[in-house]
């Protein structure tokens, strides 16, 4: 119980520090409203599922271990986000002017929720990180003598849950905060902002060394 009680705190640590996950919620939540959100949430904690299983399944220290695969992962996931955030930045610098009307008379709906769960599920997938956090991090919370498929996995979709309920959390808060956000002035600057945020973390994901 005290090393599932640790593992809790420690993810509870990764989770309250924003990433790319954080500024894809967020964002996805002001295009399409909470539901975008949440379903952003869901893509990206259902890609930390597939995470989950496939360090249970010993393929996550393959990808790891395998230089050519991790540095196809790093770029490809670095090269999405950084589309992500030329998306965003486009939105910032020329908003249609009939866009900027109809984010002052209703809330926004330009994201449907499958594409806010592809989002999400896309950008964690991509992300490297998650691969070199899930098999250093779970490992160490495993019990001595349990069986580490069941255990690994389990503690990754707890991982997972705990992502979701955070972000969907995240989504809730900005949708009910939403009409003051998609005022144009401010939703301009929040996509501006959350564009050059995404940048940064591209280009760090595809900087950093393992």
């Amino acid at each position: 119980m005290s090393l599932f009680l640790a593992f809790l705190g420690v993810s509870f640590i990764v989770l309250a520090t924003p990433g790319p996950d954080t500024a894809i919620t967020i964002r996805n939540t002001l295009l399409g409203g909470r539901t975008a959100g949440v379903f952003t949430a869901l893509g990206i904690s259902s890609g930390q599922t597939i995470w989950a299983l496939a360090t249970s399944a010993g393929i996550v220290a393959l990808l790891v271990a395998s230089e050519p695969l991790f540095l196809a992962v790093k770029y490809a996931g670095a090269a999405y986000l950084v589309y992500l955030a030329f998306k965003a930045l486009h939105e910032a610098l020329w908003p249609s002017r009939q866009q900027d009307m109809a984010d002052v008379a209703r809330p926004a709906r330009r994201l449907t929720a499958a594409a806010a769960y592809r989002q999400g599920l896309i950008s964690d997938l991509g992300n490297p990180k998650m691969a070199v956090f899930f098999a250093s991090l779970l490992p160490q919370f495993v019990p001595p003598g349990g069986e580490s498929f069941a255990a690994l996995l389990g503690l990754g979709v707890v991982f997972a849950v705990m992502t979701f309920t955070w972000l969907a959390l995240y989504a809730t808060v900005v949708a009910k905060a939403g009409d003051f956000l998609r005022r144009p002035s401010i939703r301009r600057t929040i996509e501006g902002v959350t564009g050059i945020v995404l940048i940064g973390l591209g280009i760090r994901i595809a900087a950093e060394h393992r």
